[in-house]
Parts: structure tokens; C-alpha cells; sequence
């Protein structure tokens, strides 16, 4: 099968979406199809690799670094019209990805979207809650203009079908735990975090920005401290809120952002992960503290919900109730047994979420599509 995929960001970008979608084109071509892929040039002097078309982009506010594609559906028409594609995932809702569902809709490919980001929250977390109502019909009529729309929770499934989407398919999330480890457990690296080991050593990992509600996490770490003084709070990642803690905490430690092994090296090397984000429509960074053997004080929504058992492999919190996130982080963080338990418990709840499973049901979604959809919408395109 030769199957196209459309996204606005992809690695060297280190955010959800674009290691998502980098994971399923490669579990596609692990499984011997082909794949395409249409997205933004990063750069001005990139040259697209074999099967890869690039068009232009610009950068997003707020967000260095990362790119939107300017829409390109006469290319893409001409593109798909000469090789065709069975089915196209169009991943992101930007300009780009918008054109791709107006030509795939024109030529009668099937296509399928992915709901990746909860923009109608962060209408809240940048001051325009007024908005949410207005970002939330966006994407149902984007998304909408597809065959279905795939989504990894059955949380987020109800909602969005409880909210006029059609079609709305459940694609489950894996972590890749021969990457995310305790055994990458580093005294070497939490030395030089200052840390030894019978210190705690909180951790953040993630967009280092507004939507995340990072306030509740330095409430939360500023509590713990008060009980554990050798505590220190590490942050792996970066973004447009990073210089103003550095200001204000001077204590912190601020990694930057960290790939691969790196990444791994300081997930296993913290104590407790401390994820106060309400606006997540998943939430990777849960599996891979999950697989590393940390134990988690997070929300109870997106992966959390999904696999994270409060009580037993960390914290799983009631919406709005910050008081119990910080009281969860302090009696997690204060008590080592608990920790330690918590974080073998959590290493076994995720053992068995393997990558390749979900390249086949995603492989199954398409090809479904393809063999029963194609061509039955052509014409039909999102107006």
C-alpha cells in the first residue's frame, strides 16, 4: 500500500505530535508499505529526502522553532494525481493540513485526521477562554471533512463525539520501554544535577510554557522542599516561560531540551515526575515516566486516566483540585518505599504497550479506509 502523510512538525521538533507521527510513518514503513510525506522545509537550505515533498512555512508565534505550512493544494492535487496514494493522514489542523483534506476530498482519496491538540483549552491558559466555543467548532469542521478522525483515549473519543464530531476512532498510544528504562538510572548525571541519592530529585519534562499550567508545579515542588530541603526541582525541555523561572528560581535546574538516550538517562534519573498540565490531549510524557520507572502526580485525564492508577503507580488527581496535587506530590516525594514501589508498579502497568501494535491498528484503520472508502467522498470537499 503506498499511504501519504501530512504534517506541520516533525523531528529535530521535540514536541508530542511530531514524535507521534514520526513513530507511526516509521511503524508503516516497518510493516513494508510505502509512505510519503508532505511538510513544512525547516530550514531554507533542506532538501526533501526520497518519498518527502516539502513546502513552505513560517514560524509560529510563541513557539521558536516550530513552523505552520502555508496551504498547498494545487501542488498537492498535482502531486496525488500523479502517484497516488491509498490513503492520506492528514495530522495536523494548520493551513497546510487543511489544503491536504480540500485535495485528497477533491481527487477521492480517503483521509483520515488526527486530533493531536486541545486548542479550545489553551484558549483558557492564554486569556481567551472566550474563544474556546469558536476553536472547538474549527476543528469539528475541520475534522469533519474527513472519513474519521483518530484520537488515543476513549476519554477523548466520548467527549468528541459527545461534541459533533463524526466517525471518531480510537488509535491507543505505546512507549517504547527498551528506550525509557530505570536501568538508565545515572548517578553520574545526578551528580551533576547537585544530587545524590537519597535526595529527591523532582522532574519536569516538557513545553516549558503557559499551557501548562507550571505554576501548580512549582507550588507543589516549593512544598515538598519545605519537608525535603536537599530536594531539587530538574527541567528537561525548554520554551517562552523558561528565562522567567531561571529569574525567579535560580535553584532550578534547567536541562534544555533532550533526545533519545539523553532523555531517557533523565527521566530514570529523577524521583517523582510532576505533570501539571491540564490542556493535554494525551500526554507521551506519562508512558515514558510510566516505563522509567517514575512515579507521576498528574491529572486525571489524557494518559493519565487511561493508565496511570492512582495509588499505585503515582497520583492521578481530580481536574481543578490543585490542593491534592500538591498534597500528592509531598507524600509521594517524602516517602521513599512508596516511591520505589510506585515506580515498579508503573515499569509493569506499561510493559506491554508495544510501538509495533499500534503501527498494525493504525495499518488496519488505513487500509480500511482504502479498500471500503476510496472514492466514495470524492468531490465532497470541506467547504
Amino acid at each position: 500500500m503506498h499511504y501519504a502523510i501530512v504534517t506541520e512538525t516533525w523531528p529535530p521538533e521535540v514536541n508530542g505530535v511530531a514524535l507521534t507521527v514520526h513513530s507511526l510513518a516509521q511503524g508503516l514503513r516497518s510493516r513494508g508499505h510505502e509512505v510519503s510525506l508532505v511538510r513544512p522545509r525547516q530550514h531554507g537550505a533542506q532538501q526533501a529526502s526520497a518519498g518527502e515533498t516539502l513546502v513552505r512555512g513560517a514560524g509560529l508565534p510563541r513557539y521558536p522553532g516550530l513552523k505552520f505550512g502555508f496551504p498547498a493544494g494545487g501542488r498537492l492535487s498535482r502531486l496525488w494525481h500523479g502517484h497516488r496514494p491509498d490513503a492520506i493522514y492528514v495530522a495536523t489542523e494548520g493551513p497546510l493540513g487543511w489544503s491536504a483534506l480540500r485535495a485528497a476530498r477533491r481527487l477521492g482519496i480517503p483521509v483520515a485526521t488526527g486530533f493531536h491538540t486541545r486548542f479550545d483549552s489553551y484558549m483558557r491558559d492564554y486569556g481567551a477562554a472566550f474563544l474556546e466555543g469558536v476553536a472547538l467548532r474549527w476543528m469539528r469542521h475541520f475534522h469533519n471533512g474527513a472519513d474519521t478522525t483518530l484520537v488515543p483515549t476513549r476519554e477523548l473519543q466520548a467527549f468528541l463525539q459527545g461534541s459533533g464530531f463524526h466517525d471518531v476512532t480510537l488509535l491507543p498510544r505505546a512507549v517504547d520501554t527498551a528506550l525509557f528504562d530505570p536501568a538508565r538510572r545515572d548517578a553520574a548525571l545526578r551528580a551533576e544535577w547537585g544530587i545524590d541519592e537519597d535526595a529527591v530529585a523532582a522532574i519536569y519534562v516538557g513545553r516549558i510554557a503557559a499551557e501548562k499550567n507550571l505554576a501548580l508545579a512549582v507550588r507543589a515542588f516549593r512544598a515538598l522542599q519545605a519537608q525535603q530541603p536537599r530536594a531539587r526541582f530538574v527541567w528537561i525541555g525548554d520554551g517562552p516561560a523558561r528565562e522567567r523561572l531561571q529569574q525567579e528560581h535560580p535553584d532550578f535546574i534547567f536541562r534544555g531540551v533532550q533526545r533519545d538516550e539523553a532523555l531517557a538517562r533523565h527521566f530514570a534519573g529523577g524521583d517523582l515526575f510532576l505533570f501539571p498540565s491540564h490542556s493535554e490531549t494525551f500526554g507521551n510524557v506519562t508512558l515514558e515516566a510510566m516505563a522509567s520507572g517514575v512515579p507521576t502526580v498528574a491529572f486525571d485525564y489524557g494518559a493519565a486516566r487511561e493508565y496511570l492508577r492512582d495509588g499505585v503507580h503515582g497520583a492521578a488527581i481530580a481536574n481543578g483540585d490543585d490542593a491534592g496535587f500538591v498534597e500528592a506530590a509531598c507524600r509521594i516525594g517524602g516517602d521513599r518505599a512508596l516511591r520505589a514501589a510506585m515506580g515498579a508498579a508503573a515499569r509493569d502497568a506499561v510493559a506491554s504497550l508495544r510501538p509495533e501494535q499500534v503501527a498494525a491498528e493504525f495499518d488496519a484503520i488505513l487500509e480500511r479506509l482504502a479498500h471500503t472508502r476510496g472514492g466514495a467522498n470524492a468531490g465532497a470537499v470541506a467547504a
